[in-house]
This record gives structure tokens, sequence and C-alpha cells, in this order.
């Protein structure tokens, strides 16, 4: 079983439309979507959700009001500033302190300076993952709550069970679409992977993220391979990511061409392989035909 992931240095180079074109030529793959702080490969292939499930990335403190004393230690305690004194009376004060779930950290510190044992810390749920059906076959993707972190974890969960269903379904290659940057995301995303394709775009920040993300890859010692989409619309800085490519050691495997044709097949809930055989179509073929040559 191999696993080739898709990331890219910075949001909005057409990485999720590769992933989804790839999907529609893949013979016998699980789709993995690890892009948790916005996936969107899912809108693309309209999967048939079979099983959700809760994810639970970190604990949250919060304040049984019957048993606080008011004495605000907790309150001068938090760093977070997650915690005020504004809480409703009780049978012994007037007033009491309340935490603010977005703000707190679960960092515990309130738990342990109460003197009167009145905070609770309990699981918390940061979002929701899904095991689907897709027309290309079995997906696995995610969406973490608003403001929730944790996205690392929720990343590894997502890829481990993409494993499984390859392992039991007899499938011999995971395609998953990583997260843009290089923050924890997506190094969870990448982790062990058997190959990473960056996909980059010709304007002087996709040129410079490009080698913040090569030097990530880099680090883990993973094969990396380079498609530069939309190249014609700046031949010139498609040139010198080549070059830049070709210094790090990095071999561009696929030059994609602007057109229209991805809005319109994003419009209608398809890939670009699905909506038109045009250029852009085969040269997006012969991306994949390299990629998967590389990974072999």
């Amino acid at each position: 079983m191999k696993e080739v992931v898709v990331i890219s240095g910075k949001g909005g180079t057409g990485k999720t439309s590769i992933v989804a074109a790839f999907a529609a030529l893949a013979k016998n793959a699980v789709l993995a979507d690890c892009d948790v702080d916005a996936a969107d490969l899912h809108l693309i292939l309209q999967p048939r959700i079979k099983q959700t499930t809760d994810f639970v990335g970190g604990k949250r403190a919060s304040i049984i009001t019957e048993k606080c004393v008011g004495c605000r230690k907790c309150e001068n305690y938090c760093r977070f500033r997650a915690i005020s004194f504004d809480g409703a009376a009780n049978d012994v004060v007037g007033k009491t302190c309340v935490v603010d779930a977005i703000s707190c950290e679960g960092c515990k510190v309130c738990v342990e300076i109460c003197p009167a044992e009145a905070i609770k810390f309990e699981d918390c749920i940061n979002g929701r993952w899904f095991i689907c059906d897709t027309r290309f076959g079995p997906m696995v993707y995610a969406k973490l709550g608003i403001a929730e972190e944790n996205s690392g974890k929720l990343v590894t969960v997502i890829r481990k069970a993409a494993r499984k269903i390859a392992e039991e379904q007899g499938k011999d290659l995971i395609i998953v679409d990583g997260s843009p940057g290089i923050g924890c995301p997506v190094i969870a995303s990448i982790t062990a992977a058997d190959l990473v394709l960056v996909v980059t775009e010709p304007t002087l920040s996709g040129k410079h993220d490009l080698q913040r993300v090569a030097q990530l890859t880099a680090n883990f010692k993973i094969p990396t391979l380079v498609c530069i989409n939309k190249s014609d619309i700046n031949p010139l800085i498609a040139k010198e990511i080549e070059r830049d490519a070709d210094h790090q050691g990095l071999k561009v495997m696929g030059n994609i061409s602007y057109d229209k044709a991805f809005t319109k097949a994003q419009i209608i809930s398809c890939s670009v392989i699905e909506y038109t055989d045009s250029a852009v179509a085969n040269e997006i073929k012969t991306l994949w035909n390299n990629v998967i040559g590389a990974l072999n």
C-alpha cells in the first residue's frame, strides 16, 4: 500500500482540484481530506456519509457554580484570561467565576489551584470526522469546530482511518488532500508518507512558500515532487520556480495551464477530468502518470 499526499505552501493554488482529478483517474484508491480546518474535497465528490464520529481533541474547564466561593484565584492564575468574575450567585456568594469556553486552552491550572474544587475538567468535542462512499471509492474527511484546535491530532485520526479502510478493502493507494502551509496539520499529513506532491503557482508568494514547504519535506526525508498550476499566467516566475526546484533536488512533474474549466467543474460538483477532455485534462493525466511512475 502506498500513500501520496498533495500539499501546498499556501492556500488557493488548486491543490484540492488536483486531488479531485487524481481521484477520477485512480483505479483502486482510498481518499482522505486532511485539510481539516477548511475541508472542501467533499464539495466536489459529494460523498454518501456512512459513519459519523465525534472528535475529542482535548479538555476544557468549567465552573461548578454551586461550589464556587468567589476567591478569584482561578481568574488571577489564568494566563489566557479565560475566567471572569461574572458568574451567577449561589448560597455562599453574590457572584461567582465563569469560564469563557472559546478562550480556555485546557491547561488545567485553574483546576489545580481552586481551593473549593469547584472546577470541572472534562473532554470537549472539537469536531467530527466521517467515513463515506464516493463515486470514486471510499473517503474519510473531517470538520474541525469553529475556533477549535488540535487539528494535527485530527489529521492523524483521518489518516489512520483511511489506512484501515485500505487494508480491509484491499486498496493499494491512499490519496491525501493535505493542508496548506508548514504548520502542525501539514506535518501530521506528511509524516511517514511515501510521496509528497507540492502544488504551487507562478507568483512570488507561491515561489517563496514552495521553498519553505520543500525544506519541511526534506527535514522528514520524504520524496517530494512539484506541480506548477496555472503555469501560463506568469511564465517567467514559472521558469524561476523550475530552477529553484532543481537546485533543491526536486523534480517538476507537471505544468498545468490556467483554465476556467476548473471553476465550471467545481460549480457542478465534478472534477475537471469528468468535465472536459481538453488540453488541461491531458496535462493532469500526464502529471498523474508521472506521479504514479515516481511512486512505483
